[in-house]
């Protein structure tokens, strides 16, 4: 008989990663382990996440902002970044969220389109976990239509005063600093991205409650009420939709990793329940049915890492175009939902308990499937890309 293998043994994928990006893969898969996992459902029962306390851990080794350089920034490649997001998501979703959030959003946009002074304030607290941040893109009215913002910039001498509210923040209600996107009064009203520390009069974040979905991960909304800053505010190096789209896309690279670790922890979950779980006298793994599903979806799980992968390699030869991060997200997170709800079915009843993570991960992916880009959005970001023809209005 032979032995059990993994699922992403089959494709030998360890094989296409070099040594430097493993060991930070595995240092990652340990400390989720050990830290992390065996507190996931209570968090999840409770809808609460210890989200200052992991950011110091998650500093300390060094994932925050890990793949940007300087200010206190690891600078590792991008392939090894996607890899810590796999390993933080095959927890749960709502850890990458944060180190996504942090990373790829908040500090990325500081570092891409900051002044210095900027980055030296708050991109060194950033990276050590020190200080949390939040990006207020998406409005109560306006998620896939970013353009339509109604969040507004005024002049006001030297300085601005913004007005406005933003929605779905993750880490919005213990974020330090928040970078905030408003439509100005100048620049013939574009769009125009603003540091904001969340102490300044006038911002505050209620936290959303009652999700069903990302328990495990702090969701607020931002409310900016004659919110005053100096002119030092501003980001000097984005004009227009451009500068979170920039951000937008470091995140979903993210994701296109991170899906797949949820899916390969659902259907590494579902072949050992499988071979434990006896019915009719035999295994529930010994039966052809069951051993189809597994193996649809260990194909579709070994698919989407090697896409993952190659993403990884275009980025870090800095050839990753964004219509390539639509590609991977669209089909990671579309496929590792159907894992999710696939592997639900090998456990029956057991998996819609806390006892497994399947049904978790399931509900979690639920919200990754719609943010930072809707399966929609994708979809047509690549029509447009074969076709030359704008389809979004």
């Amino acid at each position: 008989m032979a032995s059990p293998r993994k699922p992403l043994e089959l494709f030998a994928t360890d094989s296409l990663v070099g040594p430097d990006d493993l060991a930070i893969r595995d240092t990652v898969r340990r400390y989720v382990a050990e830290q992390v996992r065996p507190h996931l459902a209570q968090w999840y029962d409770d809808a609460t996440i210890p989200a200052r306390e992991l950011a110091g851990e998650l500093g300390r080794l060094g994932l925050l902002g890990m793949h940007l350089k300087g200010y206190g920034c690891a600078g590792t490649s991008a392939t090894a970044y996607g890899l810590a997001c796999m390993e933080l998501e095959a927890g749960d979703s709502g850890l990458r969220s944060l180190v996504s959030v942090q990373g790829s959003l908040a500090m990325f946009a500081i570092w891409k389109h900051g002044s210095e002074e900027q980055k030296q304030e708050w991109l060194p607290p950033m990276a050590t976990g020190e200080a949390i941040g939040c990006f207020g893109l998406t409005e109560p009215d306006f998620g896939s239509n970013p353009a339509g913002m109604r969040t507004s910039a005024r002049r006001d001498g030297g300085g601005w005063v913004l007005n406005g509210t933003k929605m779905w923040i993750t880490n919005g209600s213990v974020a330090d600093v928040a970078v905030v996107w408003a439509r100005t009064d100048a620049d013939d009203g574009r769009i125009r991205g603003f540091v904001v520390p969340t102490d300044t009069v006038g911002f505050s974040a209620p936290e959303i409650k009652r999700k069903l979905s990302l328990r495990a991960s702090v969701t607020s909304e931002l409310v900016l009420e004659d919110v005053r800053l100096p002119g030092s505010a501003v980001l000097p190096e984005a004009v227009g939709l451009s500068g979170p789209l920039s951000c937008l896309d470091e995140a979903r690279f993210g994701i296109v990793f991170g899906a797949l670790g949820a899916a390969r922890d659902c259907l590494e979950v579902a072949i050992e329940y499988a071979g434990e779980r006896e019915i009719f006298d035999r295994p529930l793994s010994a039966f052809q049915l069951t051993q189809a599903k597994l193996a649809d979806m260990t194909v579709e799980l070994g698919k989407g890492m090697l896409l993952a992968l190659h993403l990884g390699r275009l980025k870090d030869a800095d050839q990753l175009d964004a219509r390539q991060v639509s590609l991977g997200k669209l089909n990671n997170v579309r496929e590792a939902i159907a894992i999710a709800r696939e592997c639900r079915t090998i456990l029956g009843a057991a998996g819609i308990t806390q006892e497994f993570p399947i049904m978790r991960h399931a509900n979690n992916l639920e919200s990754v499937l719609t943010y930072e880009g809707t399966s929609e959005v994708h979809q047509l970001v690549i029509g447009q890309a074969l076709t030359g023809q704008s389809a979004f209005r």
